[in-house]
């Protein structure tokens, strides 16, 4: 029989990004939280410790910081004929766990989206009329615009210590920034980070083409920062360990570094670690969520009930917690009833690599997780998608996050796979080399979706999230279109040699190859509940003491990393609840 623990004001389900986010702002209002985390309690002392963190072997190939595939993981299909099967090894994306989760391995980029990323639907159908969108495409606006994330935006960069340059403040063209992003209000919190060899010629090759190149916007501090919590970070030592990695240096934003040393000390707060939560808890009514049940870290069943449920955790298991809960109607593709799964969507990311003769120091062992050079001529409304014949956008980039011999090197065309003439290859390139990513766009459809596995499940007894997912003609499209820019730009730099991964025509999803973290939607933010499962504030239409925050409530993913987005929207939401909601609990959005 469960352990029937106090109630709380708020109970929050991980503590990542969100969970860290939504935890401070409450515990600022003055309700009691409590947070269960799955994995287990990390900080930058001990668990990021030198030498011991920079041990490529321990974390790109052990993943020691990423969840456990044994206990809950997924099921992927391509399509709603075939057998789902279970990601058994980490490949296409890679979740994390712990405290802190995927915000302590990521490698630091930090984007906004563009205004028209916010109003996509109409965009493309006010330019190129509603014929222009694919029948199964289920793209949609989000239900808040740009100008009203701004302020909630540059509150997640002020956390982070993003470094970068703005291009506009205030409606002001600034030299040297993106000249096609939305305004902001303030400069960035840090200058950018300096650039490495690639990003020097990445900057080269941009202006030839006539493109407007850029310094990536990066949570990865570039000087000394304190933020507005008091918490304080040191500037990046270009170790080249952030991808797969926490930060040993306090210099990469994190839950970790950016938001736990001043919420730990708060004493209506309390961090529950190894707490694998099973469920969220409705009344008979299936319209109020009483707590969530979880097992400790003895493997007991507890019960913590709540006057409000926060599901904070990794967006497909925000999905996945409300299918196993019954929270709202599981999406049906036959009959486009039903929301929670409707709308996953994914990243379109591809990679060129340029190789150079030896007096081409690259060097690619330093690095800084997200820093170095972009350009937006590429994506949103820069685009004429009614002449490329397709939907979307995206960018190129040079970025170089550190490479070394256990996390691959890249070789030329013809290499053999082993053997003296790839350990030749090796050696002759792997300081001579740089690549340029081509990041695009990924849109939704009616055959992409989530939903509950009919036959396999997790360590804990529940049905395993399905993933039904295939590349479609528009993102092939879209990566021939953007890995064939990237290419021509880089053969303006004279390589030796040069390669490109675009997809290729009818080529079929393949989750044994990382292609990003973004995974989105699923539970998505709308202005109609017959199409998405949250209102704009990221209440859930069905309970609405349920919130879930996380790249779940995109209904569609543009061409930048979410996670700028995904700390907007969640102080955007934490300012709702604390400035609404507190007030009068109930729905803030009448369906």
């Amino acid at each position: 029989m469960a352990t029937v623990k106090p109630k709380v004001d708020a109970v929050i389900v991980g503590m990542g990004w969100t969970g860290a986010i939504l935890a401070k702002e409450l515990t600022e209002a003055g309700l009691n939280v409590v947070a269960l985390e799955r994995g287990a309690d990390r900080d930058t002392q001990p668990d990021f410790a030198y030498p011991k963190v920079v041990d490529e072997l321990e974390g790109s190939v052990h993943r020691r910081f990423l969840q456990s595939l044994n206990q809950e993981t997924v099921t992927i299909r391509h399509n709603s004929s075939s057998d789902a099967v279970p990601y058994r090894q980490m490949g296409s994306f890679k979740p994390g766990t712990g405290v802190g989760g995927a915000g302590t391995h990521w490698s630091g980029c930090h984007f906004r989206p563009l205004p028209e990323d916010m109003y996509l639907r109409t965009n493309m159908e006010h330019r190129y009329g509603k014929a222009f969108i694919p029948a199964d495409m289920t793209i949609q606006d989000f239900p808040v615009s740009y100008d009203d994330l701004e302020p909630h935006l540059d509150m997640f960069e002020r956390v982070c210590g993003t470094s970068g340059k703005a291009g506009v403040i205030n409606g002001v063209l600034q030299e040297g920034g993106n000249p096609f992003e939305g305004s902001r209000s303030k400069e960035y919190p840090l200058g950018p980070n300096p650039n490495y060899l690639g990003a020097e010629q990445f900057y080269k090759g941009a202006k030839e083409m006539g493109w407007h190149p850029y310094p990536i916007p990066t949570s990865n501090a570039s000087g000394p920062y304190v933020n507005p919590y008091g918490c304080q970070m040191g500037p990046c030592n270009a170790c080249g360990f952030c991808s797969d990695y926490g930060c040993l240096n306090y210099s990469k934003a994190s839950p970790n570094v950016s938001i736990l040393p001043a919420l730990r000390i708060k004493p209506n707060f309390e961090l529950r670690a190894n707490s694998q939560v099973l469920k969220v808890n409705l009344d008979s009514t299936g319209k109020k969520a009483t707590g969530v049940t979880y097992l400790d870290a003895q493997g007991r069943e507890v019960e913590q009930p709540a006057d409000i449920v926060l599901l904070c955790a990794f967006q497909l298991f925000n999905v996945h917690l409300m299918l196993v809960s019954g929270i709202g109607k599981a999406y049906d593709p036959v009959t486009q009833t039903g929301t929670i799964g409707r709308n996953y969507s994914y990243q379109n990311l591809n990679r060129t690599v340029m190789f150079f003769d030896k007096s081409v120091q690259a060097n690619p062992f330093i690095g800084i997780g997200g820093a170095g050079a972009t350009m937006d001529d590429l994506n949103g409304n820069q685009l004429d998608n009614g002449k490329l014949g397709f939907v979307g956008g995206g960018l190129v980039w040079a970025r170089q996050p550190g490479a070394g011999p256990v996390r691959g090197i890249n070789v030329p065309a013809g290499t053999p796979n082993w053997g003296t003439d790839w350990k030749r290859a090796a050696a002759d390139n792997f300081r001579h080399s740089f690549y340029f990513e081509v990041q695009g766009a990924c849109m939704s459809y009616r055959q992409n979706y989530l939903s509950l596995d009919p036959t396999y499940k997790d360590s804990f007894g529940r049905p395993l999230l399905r993933m039904t997912f295939d590349w479609q003609d528009n993102e092939i499209k879209a990566s021939q279109f953007l890995v064939g820019q990237a290419l021509q730009m880089g053969r303006t730099l004279n390589p030796l040699s040069i390669l490109g991964d675009a997809k290729k025509d009818g080529e079929h999803y393949n989750i044994t190859k990382y292609q990003s973290t973004h995974t989105c939607g699923g539970a998505t933010m709308g202005s109609d509940p017959s199409t998405s499962a949250l209102n704009r504030y990221l209440q859930s239409w069905d309970v609405p003491n349920v919130f879930a925050i996380g790249a779940n409530a995109f209904p569609q993913n543009n061409g930048y990393n979410p996670t700028g987005l995904v700390g907007g929207l969640a102080y955007w939401a934490a300012t709702a609840i604390r400035e609404k909601y507190l007030k009068d609990p109930g729905p803030m959005v009448q369906a």
